[in-house]
C-alpha cells in the first residue's frame, strides 16, 4: 500500500468520524436541554442545577467535546466497562472540584484519545516518508495513541485530584484560626462559616460556601458539612468535622477546640514534609552537590589562584 492510499484512507476515515458526529448529533444542538432549563429555578435545591445554572463561558469542555458529549452518552454502559467505574470517576471528579459531568469527562477522554490516535497516524505517515514501514506498524502506532490519550485523560484527573487535595490541607490550619477568632468574637457557627466563605480564596472556602448554599435552602448544618466530609474524603477534613460537631452536640467551647484542631493540621503538615524529605533525600542532595558545594570551592579556591597568578606576573 502506496503512502497516497495511506493518507487518503486515514483522511476518509477522519471525515467519516466527523460526518457521522455531525449528522447524529444536528437535531439537538438548537435546542437547549431540559435540565439546563429548569436548573435556574431549582438552583438553591440542587447542587448539580446550581453548578448547570452557573456554567461559565469559558467550560473546559471545547465546543466539540460538548459536541461528542451527546454521542458519548449513547455508549455511556460501554464506556464504564472499557473506561472504569462511573461512580469512581464522579468521585474523582468532586474531589478535583471540576465542573464536568460524566459525559463531559468521557468526552474529554475521547478528544484526548482522538488527539493520540492522530499523532499516531502522523508518526506513521512521517515514517512512512522517511523510511520503511510494516503493516503491523502502521496498525499498532495509532492504536498504542488512541490508548495512552485515553489513559492521559485519567492521568490528568488524578493528579488534578491531588493537588487539590494538598492545597485544602495547607488551607486547613488557617481556616479553622480564622474560625475560632470568630467564634471567640461573639458570632455563632454558621455566620463564621459564611464569613470564611466568602472572606476566603482557596479552594477549601469554595467547598465551604457550597455548604453555606445547602444550609440556606434548609439543609441541617451537619448533615452539609458530613456531605462536604464525604465528598473531599481527605484524612485531615472528616476529623475536623467531627470535631466541630462533636463540641456543638456537647456544648464544649468551640474556638478552643478549633485551636487545638488546627495545631493538629500543622503538625501534620510538619510530619509530612519530614517524611517527603526523608523519601527523597538523593534528590536533596542535588542541589547541595551540584550548586552550593561548587560555589563554595569556587570561593574558596579563586582568591589563592588571583594571588598566585599576580605574584607570578611581577
Amino acid at each position: 500500500m502506496s503512502t497516497v492510499v495511506a493518507f487518503a484512507l486515514v483522511l476518509g476515515a477522519i471525515l467519516g468520524l466527523g460526518l457521522w458526529i455531525v449528522v447524529s448529533t444536528v437535531p439537538r444542538l438548537g435546542g437547549i436541554p431540559l435540565t439546563q432549563r429548569v436548573a435556574p429555578f431549582v438552583a438553591d435545591l440542587s447542587p448539580e442545577a446550581f453548578r448547570l445554572s452557573t456554567r461559565l463561558p469559558g467550560d473546559p469542555v471545547s465546543v466539540l467535546g460538548k459536541i461528542l458529549a451527546v454521542s458519548v452518552r449513547r455508549f455511556t454502559p460501554l464506556s464504564e466497562g472499557l473506561l472504569g467505574n462511573k461512580h469512581e470517576t464522579l468521585r474523582r471528579l468532586a474531589q478535583a472540584g471540576a465542573p464536568l459531568t460524566l459525559e463531559g469527562f468521557r468526552a474529554r477522554q475521547l478528544l484526548w484519545a482522538l488527539g493520540g490516535l492522530a499523532a499516531g497516524v502522523v508518526i506513521d505517515l512521517a515514517t512512512g516518508f522517511f523510511g520503511t514501514t510494516t503493516p503491523i506498524g502502521l496498525a499498532v502506532v495509532p492504536v498504542v495513541g488512541l490508548v495512552t490519550g485515553c489513559l492521559a485523560a485519567e492521568f490528568a484527573l488524578r493528579s488534578a485530584v491531588k493537588r487539590r487535595a494538598t492545597r485544602i490541607t495547607s488551607e486547613l490550619p488557617t481556616v479553622f484560626e480564622f474560625t475560632s477568632l470568630c467564634l471567640a468574637a461573639g458570632e455563632s457557627i454558621t455566620d463564621t462559616l459564611r464569613r470564611v466563605a466568602q472572606v476566603g480564596s482557596g479552594d477549601f472556602a469554595g467547598e465551604l460556601g457550597h455548604v453555606m448554599r445547602q444550609v440556606d435552602t434548609g439543609v441541617p448544618l451537619a448533615s452539609a458539612l458530613r456531605q462536604l466530609s464525604a465528598r473531599l474524603q481527605l484524612p485531615a477534613v472528616p476529623s475536623g468535622i467531627e470535631q466541630i460537631l462533636g463540641a456543638l452536640d456537647r456544648g464544649s467551647p468551640l474556638a478552643a477546640v478549633l485551636q487545638a484542631q488546627a495545631q493538629d493540621a500543622r503538625e501534620d503538615d510538619k510530619r509530612e514534609l519530614l517524611e517527603k524529605a526523608g523519601q527523597k533525600e538523593v534528590v536533596m542532595l542535588v542541589p547541595l552537590v551540584f550548586l552550593i558545594l561548587p560555589v563554595t570551592i569556587l570561593f574558596a579556591v579563586f582568591p589563592g589562584l588571583l594571588v598566585i597568578q599576580t605574584g607570578f606576573s611581577f
